[in-house]
């Protein structure tokens, strides 16, 4: 368990990286790109529509062909977007790289979590989610500093670097003696979308990603408007991601000793606090820490909603594998709306309509998650 929960974590902490290592580098191709607002919003979406498009048939390839190849798809699809971005030098071919990037996430998350799900006792499943969403974070805390490296030292090497390591990750997971997939293959889908659990806990993944997505495209904008650098905003980011490395494997822990919602219902509360606070446009100085609250805030709702996925797949009879696959596609969607939405919404309205908007769906999903923890009891009973 633990050699299998250790490839887990590297998996999604090297895909995380690779996601987040735009930051940084947005504002450098907003201005060397000449880029509105409009399109760095679309380069930001173009890894969760990638996503989106690999979502299903990840799904179906950790069901059908089994984990392990499931993963080394995703593994191959983010070693040649990691080439075409290191060598990218327009929008559009960037745009595809990113595309392909998400792709392969869609692959690798399916096939590592079904693996891990399928092995993991029941009474530790969220401390299990906690740890691997540990260390995916601990990959967005490091993405924007490759990022601002690559800024400074030079994009063509940090990335063709990157794409070497997915071929070590290959080998690795192709040399590991991993558990047997114990799970059912049967694809009870229509009962699973019926199970509160499971819908709720894609519909708050979906929440979870677009409010990332309109925080990833208009901070860092604004604080570069400020006059912050690449390592400056990197260094936000890092601060932000090391509050949600801390508090995932709690939020797990939690979870499973107290189910899943009542971390759901407070960072649904921080996230409207802070939502508003950032719609407010305040001074860097206030901003900045603002942003760390929000990164706090939003990622503290990741953790809890795989569990509520993992346990209504469970329930409905629906392959774990399946089951992520659906979660890449609920995490796809909120992150592909959120920045493509923000940065046109912005660029036609200003920064704080988004915002505002954030935190009138945290305020709408309060009842609702109080609504899907009755309605979860129910069903299990």
């Amino acid at each position: 368990m633990r050699r299998l929960l250790l490839l887990v974590s590297v998996l999604v902490f090297a895909d995380t990286m690779l996601y987040a290592a735009l930051t940084p580098l947005l504002p450098h191709f907003a201005h060397a790109l000449h880029l509105a607002k409009s399109q760095a919003g679309a380069l930001v979406a173009a890894y969760a529509i990638g996503a989106l498009i690999g979502a299903v048939p990840g799904g179906l390839a950790a069901v059908r062909m089994a984990p392990r190849r499931t993963v080394l798809v995703g593994l191959a699809l983010m070693g040649l977007a990691s080439i075409g971005f290191a060598l990218a030098g327009e929008f559009e071919t960037l745009f595809a790289a990113r595309l392909a990037q998400g792709a392969g996430s869609a692959f690798t998350w399916a096939g590592a979590f079904a693996w891990l799900l399928a092995a993991a006792p029941r009474g530790r499943r969220g401390e299990l989610i906690g740890a691997a969403m540990g260390a995916a974070v601990l990959g967005a805390m490091l993405g924007p500093v490759v990022g601002a490296v690559a800024a400074l030292a030079g994009r063509a090497a940090v990335f063709c670097t990157l794409a070497g390591l997915a071929l070590v990750l290959a080998a690795w997971t192709g040399r590991l003696q991993l558990p047997p997939d114990a799970e059912t293959t049967q694809i009870a889908l229509p009962r699973a979308l019926a199970d509160p659990g499971f819908s709720g806990g894609l519909a708050l993944l979906s929440l979870a990603s677009l409010l990332f997505g309109i925080l990833s495209v208009l901070a860092p904008l604004r604080l570069a408007g400020a006059g912050w650098g690449a390592g400056a905003i990197g260094a936000i980011w890092l601060g932000g991601a090391a509050i949600e490395a801390v508090e995932s494997p709690l939020l797990g822990r939690l979870s499973d000793n107290l189910g899943a919602l009542l971390p759901v219902r407070l960072a649904l509360a921080s996230s409207l606090l802070v939502s508003l606070g950032l719609s407010t446009g305040a001074r860097p100085l206030l901003y900045a820490p603002l942003v760390l609250a929000a990164s706090a805030s939003y990622g503290a709702l990741f953790t809890p909603a795989f569990a509520l996925i993992a346990d209504g797949a469970e329930r409905a009879g629906l392959a774990q594998g399946m089951a992520f696959g659906l979660m890449n596609a609920a995490w796809a969607v909120g992150a592909a709306v959120g920045p493509a939405a923000a940065g046109a919404i912005a660029a036609a309205t200003g920064d704080w309509i988004p915002f505002l908007l954030a935190a009138a769906a945290c305020a709408a999903a309060l009842p609702a998650a109080r609504g899907v923890g009755r309605a979860a009891a129910a069903e299990a009973l």
